[in-house]
């Protein structure tokens, strides 16, 4: 989720591939998860492009808050 916001909110699978540093099994199931809980969606038929929904921008910016708070505190999440 984080390479698809990196890249503007629209990336292939390629770049969330290499950004992700993930197997191309991996890739393709944890895509399938984030569909499934409606925080990405896919576009396109011979070129696919991953954007975050709404729900997805919205849990990516409550993410934030928490890596911000757990920092204040010396944690890295």
């Amino acid at each position: 989720m984080h390479v698809i916001q990196r890249e503007n909110n629209e990336a292939k699978p390629t770049r969330i591939l290499y950004g992700a540093n993930l197997s191309h099994d991996r890739l393709i199931k944890y895509l399938d998860e984030l569909k499934a809980l409606g925080v990405i969606q896919e576009t396109g038929t011979d070129d696919k492009v991953y954007s975050l929904t709404q729900k997805g921008i919205e849990f990516m910016n409550n993410f934030r808050k928490v890596e911000s708070f757990a920092s204040a505190f010396g944690f890295k999440i």
